[in-house]
């Protein structure tokens, strides 16, 4: 189905909006997609929560879903490995004391209540899951298969289902992405999503409502609406809505443009849309990738088979860990450059427990006992550099490194591999987004400088009617992004019930302010 219906406006004819569009069809798009649905979280009926003081709050309330709660006051006090209240607050009710190694289960019961429906449309680039479906199908997932389900559905019951043999609580990029693709279809969330869609501009349209102003929007806009029942989609003129533009790509590869309004978009794009990049000279080579796509393709490829040089890893994070494993079970020798102190707590090692996470210790290990500090020969598999970083990238394929003490060295490498994190790209917005972070006029990142939200409604504090949540947010863990579409849900019907009750005291006028 194409995402768009053309239309031009003529005469007196409105303007189409919709209530929300949601940029990014990943884990974050798909359970903010099936909040808006309808779907409201209640206090299940025998329920009761290890946190007698949280218990007591929602004991409270009982009879009204957590949309409709009052989320400062149930937030207040709670601790946990987010930033965002909201997120550590449903993730508790979802993963009660998951953090201290229980496996409860959740205190809450899912009803779909379709008079709660808020109108609105996913975009994303390719099918539901968005950057799942294109990570290496050969690693495990760092989370365990329960943290990646969305609500609703349990990942092991649909996983039995598809008669899919899950051998360990960790699971594979390639079954996550499936289970999220199919937890649309499940839900009845596909009207809703539109796959293979680019945007290429999100931009405020300010816009009197006088006549000539419609005069002006009916001679020069000309635009195309939502496939959508008529009923779902509210009708005003276009005042102060953002206008989102972009393309569709069809099976035959051509592109179909687009153009529609909203009085909200939520950024739910993640940060996989650009590898971080060193900045050094020769980086821009091509024996210098920045993924381990293009890495296992050239091992597909037969590339690196038999003696070759070391492959030079640019990182300390679990990227760059897999990589040194792809490199490793393959048998090809190993240059592991890195910035930070092996001892250094801030390590993502440190935080893995050793009996859930073997593979990746098994890399710490190395990357601390087989240093070019400890022997300054290179080890026949593997040698890390510790507090090395790269000065620049040969044509010879060489490269100068330099230690912390200012001391350089040269290598020969037969591919470099840079893993140092990856950027989301917002070039659609106005300043590429960098007037939206925390630091003014700095790029987002989801851990230097991630959007600024308010806490409890996940809005820009920035930019009103522009929401955000997930990596963008600092959530980088699936299981803390869920907090995100519950903020933004009570947000939007909080708007929409007082605007609801502005109308029913004017008598059921038809303006809003």
């Amino acid at each position: 189905m194409p995402l768009l219906e053309e239309a031009t406006l003529t005469g007196g004819d409105p303007i189409l909006t919709v209530p929300i569009v949601i940029i990014g069809n990943g884990p974050s798009g798909i359970c903010l997609s099936y909040m808006l649905s309808g779907y409201r979280p209640y206090l299940s009926p025998e329920a009761v929560h290890p946190n007698p003081i949280l218990h007591s709050k929602l004991e409270e309330a009982r009879h009204l879903s957590i949309v409709d709660q009052d989320l400062e006051y149930l937030s207040e006090g709670l601790e946990g490995r987010s930033s965002n209240p909201v997120a550590v607050l449903f993730d508790t009710l979802l993963h009660p004391d998951a953090d201290f190694g229980y496996d409860y289960p959740p205190i809450l019961h899912w009803k779909l209540e379709q008079h709660h429906y808020i109108p609105h449309i996913v975009l994303g680039k390719g099918p539901p899951g968005g950057a799942w479906h294109t990570m290496e199908d050969s690693m495990l997932t760092i989370s365990f298969g329960d943290w990646m389900e969305l609500p609703g559905l349990k990942f092991k019951d649909w996983a039995a289902s598809k008669r899919r043999s899950i051998k360990s609580d960790r699971v594979m990029p390639e079954e996550i992405a499936c289970y999220y693709k199919q937890y649309v279809k499940v839900m009845g969330l596909q009207k809703n999503f539109r796959d293979n869609t680019y945007i290429t501009s999100v931009s405020r349209l300010y816009r009197e409502q006088d006549d000539e102003d419609k005069s002006q929007v009916n001679e020069d806009i000309s635009t195309q609406h939502l496939q959508m029942k008529k009923e779902d989609v509210q009708t005003s003129l276009v005042k102060k809505n953002w206008e989102v533009r972009g393309y569709q790509r069809t099976t035959d590869g051509s592109q179909v443009p687009f153009c529609l309004f909203a009085e909200n978009v939520a950024l739910a794009t993640g940060t996989f849309d650009s590898p971080g990049r060193l900045q050094v000279e020769g980086e821009e080579f091509p024996f210098v990738f920045h993924s381990m796509s293009d890495f296992g393709a050239a091992i597909s490829k037969g590339k690196l088979r038999g003696k070759v040089d070391p492959v030079l890893i640019v990182g300390a994070g679990l990227s760059a860990a897999d990589a040194v494993l792809c490199a490793y079970n393959n048998n090809i020798p190993v240059i592991h450059v890195f910035r930070r102190r092996v001892a250094d707590p801030s390590l993502i090692f440190k935080q893995l427990p050793k009996k859930l996470y073997p593979e990746y210790h098994k890399v710490y290990h190395m990357m601390c006992t087989q240093s070019h500090a400890v022997d300054s020969n290179l080890h026949s598999a593997y040698t890390s550099f510790p507090e090395h970083h790269v000065l620049c990238f040969k044509p010879d394929m060489k490269c100068v490194l330099q230690s912390a003490s200012g001391l350089k060295k040269i290598f020969k490498f037969s591919i470099a591999l840079v893993l140092i994190g990856s950027h989301p790209n917002l070039f659609f917005l106005k300043d590429q987004g960098q007037g939206i972070g925390h630091i003014a006029n700095q790029p987002i990142t989801c851990k230097g400088n991630s959007i600024e939200i308010d806490p409890y409604t996940y809005e820009c504090t920035k930019e009103a009617n522009l929401f955000a949540l997930g990596p963008l947010v600092g959530d980088n863990f699936v299981r803390f992004l869920k907090g995100g579409a519950l903020g933004i849900v009570r947000c939007l019907a909080s708007r929409q019930k007082k605007k609801h009750q502005l109308i029913v005291e004017r008598g059921g006028e038809d303006g809003v302010p």
